[in-house]
């Protein structure tokens, strides 16, 4: 007559039904105020009401039902009702407990008006992790309801070992579970639980994507090669899972094409490739090791480089592995290949460590570093030459003997008139000059001229007129 929503009072009559054991009319009543979700995959587990009807019916103390009314029969209830306070920890034989009516009772709830969250959380809260598995496969929910429902609460209770056996027994190819997989991964590595991740790329044979997580666990948090030279298992770890998917993928060629749609694919050049690069950096890493351990490392940076970072990384190894030996010439060898192995700008390189000997003042380590590179056999022609320009902007901080022995290793007459220039040698570049072929040495003793009169160095200047 009020017009108010009798639900309520459906709903309380429901739960009045429950609690006086009357199932069958609990149903009916309930059936007036329960409505199913609009969406069976969202993210919650169903409607208050529901919920509430749930969460009596596994507190409540019913044993299990004996269908022999043998002379025992009572006992049984007894000892039944005494080993356990609720549905959740009954301890009964497995499968014992789906003859439970109150265990149906709630089956009957949660598929008639409960999402698939509610479900798949109702069977492993009673350890029916297959029951919640094929749940999720057969309503194909999405891989959120996988990872709310039942990965979170295997990871958490320490059976993630017994999920990834229910996993193989039910698909041993693990197919049907990739995009549940795939997305497990992804949440492992957003709560960076990355030791977790690992052990399940390994479940997975996903051998790429484990090697990728071997990489992170050797480079992260390491703040001197010291600590990496004691994190090497990880590189062998690489190296091996890169074999083993190499192998697989060389079965795999000879039979019909295998059906690995969630796991990472690689050619095989390219894993070939990134081998070479653990390779090499174990080389890098026993080098650097080595040299900090004897105390001749001289940098300091913030960042440790390593060949598994982008190009500018690789450059920073190179100039570390350089710089860092008892001379040059002994850690030349391995930057060398460096720099071959992955095409990077070795003139760039050259220059960076050559400036570097200057702010050390290692004058005499920048000749040896030319010499180096000279004997590398794949310099160009001006190769040494631009080292030695570029460093020239320091040229203030180097002592004028050094100096002058720096640019007199130069090859090119017409670098050294430049490298003159740019640091207010003018008489020396005015030398250097004239000695230059007739219509040429005109050209550049004007060019001295023009930069004596700006600087206003007089005597230059008219030494330059005197000649032209």
């Amino acid at each position: 007559k009020s017009g108010l929503d009798p639900g309520g009072a459906w709903h309380a009559w429901g739960m009045a039904c429950l609690k006086a054991g009357n199932l069958t009319s609990a149903r009916e009543k309930f059936n007036r105020c329960l409505k199913p979700p609009m969406d069976l995959n969202q993210l919650n587990h169903g409607s208050r009401l529901v919920q509430d009807v749930i969460q009596y019916l596994e507190s409540t103390v019913k044993p299990v039902l004996i269908t022999d009314d043998d002379y025992f029969a009572t006992l049984r209830e007894l000892e039944a009702t005494l080993r356990t306070r609720s549905l959740s920890v009954e301890v009964m034989c497995e499968g014992t407990i789906q003859h439970n009516s109150y265990y149906q009772e709630c089956l009957f709830y949660l598929h008639s008006y409960g999402t698939n969250l509610a479900i798949i959380s109702f069977y492993m809260r009673h350890d029916c992790m297959r029951e919640a598995l094929l749940h999720l496969l057969n309503k194909e929910s999405p891989s959120e309801v996988f990872i709310e429902g039942i990965f979170i609460p295997s990871y958490e209770s320490g059976k993630l070992h017994m999920l990834e056996n229910l996993l193989e027994t039910i698909d041993p190819g693990l197919e049907s579970w990739g995009v549940y997989l795939i997305a497990a991964c992804k949440y492992l590595q957003r709560k960076n639980y990355y030791h977790i991740l690992y052990d399940l790329q390994q479940f997975m044979k996903d051998h790429v994507r484990a090697a990728m997580t071997c990489i992170r666990f050797f480079t992260h948090g390491a703040k001197s090669y010291t600590e990496l030279g004691g994190k090497q298992t990880w590189l062998l770890k690489i190296k091996d899972h890169l074999k083993v998917y190499l192998q697989e993928v060389s079965r795999s060629s000879g039979r019909k094409k295998m059906a690995f749609t969630f796991r990472k694919k690689m050619s095989a050049t390219d894993v070939s490739r990134h081998i070479n690069t653990v390779d090499l950096q174990m080389e890098v890493t026993k080098f650097l090791h080595q040299c900090e351990s004897s105390g001749a490392s001289q940098m300091t940076d913030s960042s440790l480089p390593t060949l598994f970072g982008n190009n500018n990384m690789k450059m920073d190894v190179a100039c570390k592995v350089i710089l860092e030996g008892k001379n040059i010439e002994e850690g030349f060898g391995i930057a060398f290949r460096v720099l071959q192995d992955f095409q990077l700008e070795a003139t760039e390189v050259y220059s960076k460590v050559a400036k570097q000997l200057v702010k050390q003042k290692k004058y005499s380590e920048i000749q040896q570093l030319l010499k180096c590179v000279n004997e590398s056999g794949v310099a160009a022609k001006n190769d040494g030459d631009n080292i030695i320009l570029n460093c020239l902007n320091e040229f203030k901080n180097i002592p004028a003997e050094d100096l002058d022995n720096l640019i007199q290793d130069m090859d090119s007459d017409e670098n050294k008139i430049q490298a003159y220039t740019m640091c207010n040698k003018l008489r020396s570049a005015y030398l250097v000059a004239v000695r230059q072929e007739k219509a040429r040495a005109v050209q550049l003793v004007q060019h001295v001229r023009q930069l004596a009169e700006s600087s206003g160095d007089d005597v230059v200047k008219a030494i330059c007129a005197q000649w032209l």
